[in-house]
């Protein structure tokens, strides 16, 4: 199959993948912190804390497309730590531990704090 149309349209299926993966990360911020669309379902202790506030503010800063190679970066990061504190003691193979989510996550965030903003972003604007 010829997807060849597609070919004008990397940059911003790009920045759609940079939005639509910071939005989502965010959520998880959200609930924690709001309990909202959801309740979250643990206490939240200085780790979940700081988690939350990475999901939170790095998602927002992904989304807008501001400081998005260290906010993703970090956001990276703070994904694998998740996945090998909250599911890799669960068992090697993501989809048998849980953690397929935190493992994406990580190499989504590692793929955008490599390649930078893109476009429909705070960072292009300036310079």
């Amino acid at each position: 199959m010829n997807m060849k149309f597609l070919d004008g349209y990397t940059e911003h299926t790009y920045a759609l993948l940079r939005i639509v993966a910071g939005l989502l990360f965010m959520a998880h911020g959200v609930q924690k912190y709001f309990n909202f669309p959801v309740a979250f379902e643990y206490p939240l202790n200085p780790l979940l804390y700081a988690a939350g506030a990475i999901e939170l503010i790095g998602g927002a800063l992904i989304v807008l497309g501001l400081f998005t190679r260290p906010a993703a970066f970090i956001a990276s990061g703070m994904s694998a730590a998740a996945y090998w504190m909250a599911h890799g003691s669960a068992g090697l193979f993501p989809i048998a531990n849980g953690g397929e989510l935190s493992a994406l996550y990580c190499f989504i965030f590692l793929f955008i704090a490599a390649r930078g903003a893109g476009i429909w972003s705070a960072d292009s604007k300036m310079g």
